[in-house]
């Protein structure tokens, strides 16, 4: 890890000025300065506004982005019987909504499957309610909905992106270098699940997603959700009660995400 230092002026000013420190208990100031050399380590300001990692300063970074009320300050009402299209439009927050739709439309342009379409554009939704192994829990949201392979290539896709295949064209994302560090070595745990997968005979169905990942994050406007109103129709199974109220092993998750303000 590089050797870090704090910003002196930054962080009189993020703490209220000279006065407010002068009356500030040891251990609150002891926080404060460690909350500020973790964010240094974690990301660095060259990255601390990309908007899909981004989280306001009392957020654990591996909350969703839904309970981020900085990210997503209004819930807005949703349908009794909420479609995949619904939570694009009235819940999700609006970084992740643009990262996959981009994503999508990358694969769409490029004349790809409309599995991969879809796969692309499901792949990181699960971030407005967690993001650590998001990979993992997004595939548990989307399965009861979509083609297994879909649900395998979400499930492998956050392990293949820590690894470069040149086969494909893939890299090493520059912003794994700004959010990790430069001499970050991926966890026992992503190393199994990337050798698992190389090997795989539907390996493609995850690089696919990696590949279309890096287009998330090109700049300009998103395009709209029903310009993939079709495509959802064929590769999504909407259950008739709605998303959240059909008994499927992720109702739960979908209901989490309609109403995050629940307290238990």
């Amino acid at each position: 890890m590089p050797d870090l230092t704090i910003n002196r002026r930054a962080l009189l000013t993020k703490l209220g000025g000279a006065s407010a420190i002068a009356v500030l208990p040891a251990e609150a100031l002891a926080d404060a300065l460690e909350h500020e050399l973790m964010d240094q380590a974690t990301y660095g300001p060259e990255c601390s506004e990309i908007d899909i990692i981004k989280v306001g300063r009392d957020v654990r970074r591996g909350a969703g982005q839904l309970f981020d009320k900085t990210i997503v300050p209004e819930l807005y009402k949703m349908p009794e019987r909420p479609t995949l299209i619904d939570f694009f439009k009235l819940r999700f927050s609006e970084p992740t909504v643009s990262h996959c739709l981009k994503s999508a439309a990358h694969a769409l342009n490029q004349g790809q499957p409309e599995r991969n379409i879809m796969a692309s554009l499901v792949h990181d939704i699960v971030i407005n309610l967690i993001k650590t192994d998001h990979a993992w829990w997004g595939a548990d949201l989307i399965a009861p909905y979509v083609d297994e392979r879909i649900t395998w290539g979400v499930r492998h896709h956050q392990a293949l992106r820590f690894y470069a295949d040149a086969e494909t064209g893939y890299e090493y994302p520059e912003l794994y270098r700004c959010v990790f560090g430069k001499d970050f070595a991926p966890e026992a745990y992503i190393q199994n699940a990337y050798s698992q997968a190389r090997g795989h005979r539907w390996y493609m169905e995850a690089r696919m997603i990696t590949l279309n990942d890096t287009y998330g994050f090109t700049p300009g406007p998103a395009p709209d959700i029903d310009q993939f109103t079709d495509i959802i129709a064929r590769n999504w199974r909407q259950p008739e009660e709605g998303l959240g109220f059909d008994n499927s092993p992720s109702a739960h998750m979908w209901r989490t995400l309609l109403n995050p303000e629940r307290p238990l």
